[in-house]
């Protein structure tokens, strides 16, 4: 009987080792569900947190491919703001010496007037100090500088003309210029236009996909970015390409995936294994395919290569807002079954291992606890066969004890019975001796004169022989 004790009231029960075994068996299922429970809180908080760590990782990359994209179109914005600057600066170059030329011809020809002026007002006032002889060379002279002057005003007119065409020339060159400035700020602004564009499919396709496969493959890529983590990530596991075609079974055509993961711990036993199919788009729009048509091929071989998760890697659908939110699980429709974009790929690696990790620690503790469970079920079997062991020897040796005790009845009746026919015996030597000591030669020789007469020859002989002697 063992004894338990209430620790608030201090009571002491007396339970048997039975009892006492279900209490303690009990107590060890509470605490293992709490301790289960608590661990399993830390495994999901642990994952939120990697997902977490992972999703500002990716809105770090994302703001960073968009910073440099708005550097890289502030860059040619500056550049094409320099270099309408420098047509503009052309321009008002060109205007200010056509403006100068213009200027210097007005001026040239005002001082001519100026001077032609200048010499008929001389010429005037010297006919007029003059006779009447010199009127008429005065007149000659003030046709001849009124020829002169038509003339001169011809060439201002033809020199003003001049300088029209040559201002309309400027300014169909300057209108030319403005159209090609038009038409530079048009390409500009549909350059601007393009870049915003490629900018915000970046960013769609950094938020859809955030894979940087510049001229790469998706299987290229994926080995890539295992292959920078693995030293520190994963260093004890296995990411190789699926090189064995299997077949499920006779007549089935032989298929392999894509890439096989797998990772064992120290002792060699499988932490997780992971199937993997890559399938991107191509972008002339061929042979374009649903994700749906790839994941029953991919379940086949997970389970051909004995892989417990399955997994497709896709640029497939795009569009499709149900693939294009993060980690799809699909394992209500076919067993451990996920779709991730590229840029999920080692995250859910991470998730899955971890959770493998936890799972094998877990395993280990659930093994340890049935052990010991089974080692005292083990005890308590041990405990109950001996009993019945030790039962069952007792009621044989009870049996045995019995019969011997009921054959030494049996014995000392025998004995008894022999020691009746024993003392029975001893009466009948006592008899035999008191009627052998009462026997004579007279007893037995009366009635037997045979018998008396060789006595009685004997007895005489003995006589004579003791006579003899003397």
């Amino acid at each position: 009987m063992a004894e338990i004790k209430c620790p608030n009231c201090g009571t002491v029960f007396k339970v048997d080792e039975s009892g006492y075994a279900q209490i303690a068996a009990q107590v060890r299922d509470a605490e293992f569900e709490r301790a289960l429970a608590e661990r399993q809180k830390l495994s999901e908080q642990s994952a939120r947190q990697e997902r977490e760590i992972a999703l500002a990782r990716e809105r770090e990359q994302a703001s960073s491919t968009l910073e440099k994209a708005r550097a890289k179109a502030s860059d040619e914005l500056s550049q094409r703001d320099k270099r309408i600057a420098v047509l503009q600066a052309q321009i008002e170059g060109a205007d200010a010496a056509q403006k100068a030329a213009v200027a210097e011809a007005e001026a040239r020809l005002r001082k001519e007037l100026a001077e032609r002026d200048a010499k008929i007002a001389q010429l005037t006032e010297h006919l007029a100090a003059q006779d009447a002889n010199t009127q008429l060379a005065v007149m000659q002279a003030t046709q001849e500088l009124d020829r002169q002057v038509v003339e001169l005003s011809g060439r201002v007119e033809q020199v003003k003309a001049e300088g029209d065409k040559q201002l309309a020339l400027r300014d169909q060159q300057l209108a030319q210029k403005d159209q090609q400035l038009a038409e530079q700020r048009q390409a500009s602004d549909a350059a601007l236009r393009e870049k915003d564009a490629e900018i915000a499919v970046i960013r769609e396709q950094k938020m859809r996909l955030s894979t940087k496969m510049l001229g790469e493959s998706l299987e290229q890529h994926c080995e890539m970015e295992f292959n920078k983590v693995r030293t520190l990530a994963f260093p004890h596991a296995e990411f190789s390409k699926d090189t064995i075609a299997v077949s499920e079974g006779e007549g089935d055509r032989p298929t392999k995936g894509d890439y096989i993961f797998r990772e064992l711990d120290g002792t060699g036993t499988e932490v997780i294994s992971i199937m993997f199919e890559m399938k991107t788009e191509q972008e002339d729009g061929a042979g374009h395919k649903t994700n749906e048509s790839h994941l029953k091929k991919l379940d086949a071989d997970r389970r051909k290569k004995d892989c417990e998760y399955a997994v497709l890697v896709s640029t497939l659908e795009p569009e499709n807002d149900y693939y294009n939110q993060g980690i799809v699980d699909l394992s209500w429709k076919y067993p451990k079954m996920f779709v991730i974009r590229p840029q999920f790929f080692i995250p859910l690696i991470g998730l899955l291992r971890g959770a493998a990790l936890n799972a094998v620690q877990y395993k280990a503790e659930l093994a340890e606890m049935r052990r010991q469970n089974l080692d005292v079920t083990h005890f308590e079997e041990a405990l109950t066969d001996f009993q019945e062991k030790f039962g069952r020897d007792y009621e044989r040796a009870g049996k045995r004890y019995a019969e011997a005790i009921e054959s030494i009845d049996k014995a000392i009746a025998d004995l008894q019975k022999t020691k009746d026919k024993l003392l029975a015996s001893e009466n009948a030597l006592r008899l035999a001796n008191d009627k052998a000591q009462g026997l004579t030669i007279r007893k037995l020789t009366w009635k037997n004169p045979t018998m008396r007469g060789l006595f009685a020859e004997a007895r005489e002989q003995a006589e004579r022989a003791e006579e003899v002697d003397d």
